[in-house]
């Protein structure tokens, strides 16, 4: 008997790890990503109450409190393994590093979001709004035994959303990296989904640490309708970076 409620124990212990966490898809992308410091202020008005930005003190993402992730979403699987809707699409998204204010609680939060197909709106965060215009172009050609890359990135929602860049730059061998973070309902912060993720990052500049620059080319526009007061001039980008790949697990608590 009790060899059997042992059993029945740690059959309940497993079952109850294993419905711990529930995929909800799973994906291969490639990114470029710009972090930005932005107004303190106008940032804090669009985080929940008890929330505000964890902004870096050292490091590539010194003061850093806004991040405009474009991505390219090449390969989207459900948790069946099976393509999710078209299988691929493109998006630009705003995400915040974000703490608790008084409590240990830290990840980040995705604050807006612009995406090219209407059923990826409004999302798991009620922030994404389909695009009208919605195009990417990304070329790569080798110059004299450097490799080249060179991304134009055009988002525009009806409502006067906009986010674009053009950027060119040198391709460099990319760090591995990743992990776990949870990503944080603004609107129900008791809500959150885990992101895991294995990936490669190149930094192609960076305004603290200062690496080779092998920027190019670059330009950008941002703003209108709900994020134009972030974007009002006053902002800053401190580091311009390149995921090559990006492998990316969306996870259930």
């Amino acid at each position: 008997m009790r060899a059997f409620l042992f059993c029945l124990g740690v059959v309940v212990a497993a079952s109850g790890t294993a419905k711990a966490e529930t995929m909800i898809e799973q994906s291969a992308e490639h990114r470029f990503q710009l972090d930005f410091h932005v107004s303190d202020v106008a940032l804090r008005r669009m985080l929940p109450q008890g929330w505000e930005p964890a902004i870096a003190t050292a490091g590539p993402a010194k003061d850093a409190n806004l991040r405009m992730i474009f991505i390219d979403r090449i390969d989207v699987l459900g948790p069946d393994g099976k393509p999710l809707g078209r299988g691929s699409t493109q998006m630009v998204y705003l995400a915040v590093p974000v703490k608790q204010t008084a409590g240990n609680l830290a990840g980040q939060m995705i604050i807006a979001g612009l995406t090219k197909d209407a059923a990826d709106a409004p999302g798991a965060f009620g922030v994404y709004r389909q695009a009208s215009t919605a195009n990417m172009t990304r070329s790569i050609a080798t110059q004299d035994s450097v490799v080249v890359v060179d991304e134009n990135w055009n988002f525009a929602a009806s409502a006067g959303e906009h986010m674009q860049v053009h950027v060119k730059y040198e391709r460099a061998a990319a760090t591995k990296g990743g992990g776990d973070v949870k990503f944080y309902d603004a609107a129900n912060p008791a809500k959150y989904q885990i992101f895991r993720t294995e990936q490669g990052i190149d930094i192609t500049r960076n305004a603290t640490t200062n690496p080779p620059d092998r920027v190019k080319e670059f330009s950008y526009t941002a703003g209108g309708g709900r994020i134009a007061a972030l974007f009002d001039g006053s902002e800053r980008v401190l580091s311009w970076d390149s995921f090559p790949w990006y492998n990316r697990t969306v996870l259930a608590p």
